[in-house]
């Protein structure tokens, strides 16, 4: 799935262009027990309803491709019958009708999703009449393909917050009730998968709210597909790689991890443009890690137990760099040392004003220690002004003074 092919699934879910057909739901308790089950025309909801399943189908059709949004495939064993894949066929092909498929999906869910409190499931079943698109992304009013699909949703379901309201039935201000509330989804998927502008059965677009957490345990049980990490967790797990192989030496932890970062940063910001699909391409395999490390001075012990462990944790699937640069520490690093160039600079500034100031006071000192009977100072326009004369046969030096102009012989104010 693109991020144009999600734009292009979400833009569906307004009153004016849905066309979901039917809608199923099970309410589940924290015992896990299923409270309430529902089958329902969606056109026929009730308007403000219908408004609110539609938005929660939005927020479920949310995130960024490779963090919250990926793309798992089945294996071979799942296309099966019996298998997941086929399951999840069989499901959409009896748009909800069957009962018995449903139930099934909500056991796969109640007994995969680990989760502590009420959840709601909820699934969509629509069918897309994909109009052919011309090479500069103009519509033509010829389908190319009809994407019939299934999109399941989960949301938990908690207690509104308490406070004060107006209780209308007493006319007065009191404890206001609390409703089990319907949140956000917290993970959902779509079969078959979106790919393209077309669907793929053997794939399956898993969304997840929470990038930290991609609830492998969910991705295994219910959808029988491979784990597989979201671009934060790759990160995540890499930066804890670093750091154990530093140990107790934090600070030594941190600052290789930064300038890691700042190296696969200058592998993708080459200052020639490259497009999302060459970036992903920039993968951490072993030559890049080795060329990594001694770019950074990273040798001995822990340039072993970062090569050994990175090899263990991504042997089947290697990360593209591009995911494991914590961008808003690469930020941070870049504000710190222009931050220390700024101190430096001015300390330098400081010093060499220092300098300058012993100089001058050096140069003063020395003129004055030197054997002369007379030192005058004066400001800059008086200096013209001081001329040489006779007085009583005695040779004098003749500097013309205003009223209001003081003078200062030996360090002392006079007014002479």
């Amino acid at each position: 799935m693109t991020k144009k092919d999600l734009l292009e699934l979400k833009k569906r879910y307004k009153k004016e262009s849905c066309t979901v057909s039917r809608l199923a739901g099970c309410y589940v308790d924290g015992d896990k027990n299923k409270v309430l089950k529902f089958n329902e025309n969606f056109l026929n909801l009730k308007e403000e309803e219908l408004f609110k399943y539609i938005e929660i189908a939005r927020k479920t059709l949310t995130g960024t491709i490779g963090n919250n949004v990926l793309e798992l495939e089945f294996p071979s064993e799942e296309e099966n019958p019996g298998g997941k894949q086929q399951f999840l066929y069989g499901l959409r092909e009896s748009n909800l009708d069957n009962e018995d498929l449903l139930d099934r999906l909500y056991d796969l869910i109640i007994d995969g999703f680990r989760y502590v409190g009420n959840y709601l499931i909820l699934v969509y079943h629509d069918n897309y009449d994909i109009m052919t698109r011309t090479s500069d992304n103009q519509k033509i009013d010829e389908s190319e393909e009809v994407y019939e699909y299934l999109l399941v949703t989960i949301c938990p379901v908690a207690l509104s917050k308490a406070g004060l309201g107006y209780r209308k039935d007493e006319n007065r201000i009191g404890a206001r009730i609390r409703d089990w509330v319907v949140g956000v989804p917290e993970i959902g998927f779509l079969f078959p998968a979106f790919d393209n502008r077309s669907q793929d059965i053997h794939a399956v677009d898993y969304f997840i709210r929470d990038a930290k957490d991609s609830h492998s345990e969910f991705v295994e049980d219910v959808l029988g597909c491979g784990p597989k990490r979201t671009a934060t967790e790759q990160r995540n797990t890499f930066a804890s790689i670093v750091k154990r192989a530093y140990g107790l030496d934090e600070e030594a932890g941190d600052e290789a991890l930064i300038g890691i970062q700042e190296s696969f940063n200058n592998r993708i910001d080459t200052g020639v443009e490259m497009t999302d699909s060459q970036i992903a391409q920039v993968v951490l395999d072993e030559a890049t890690i080795e060329e990594v490390l001694k770019e950074n001075d990273i040798e001995g012990e822990p340039a072993r137990i970062i090569k050994e462990i990175c090899k263990e944790e991504f042997s089947d699937e290697i990360p593209s760099v591009v995911n494991l640069i914590d961008e808003k520490a690469l930020k941070e690093n870049a504000k710190e040392k222009e931050k220390k160039e700024l101190v430096k600079e001015v300390m330098g500034l400081r010093t060499e004003l220092k300098e300058t100031k012993k100089e001058l006071e050096e140069v003063t000192q020395g003129d004055e220690n030197k054997n002369y009977d007379i030192v005058v100072r004066v400001k800059p326009e008086k200096a013209t002004q001081i001329k040489s004369t006779v007085i009583d046969g005695q040779k004098c030096l003749l500097i013309p003074m205003n009223d209001n102009e003081n003078c200062n012989v030996n360090g002392v104010n006079t007014t002479i």
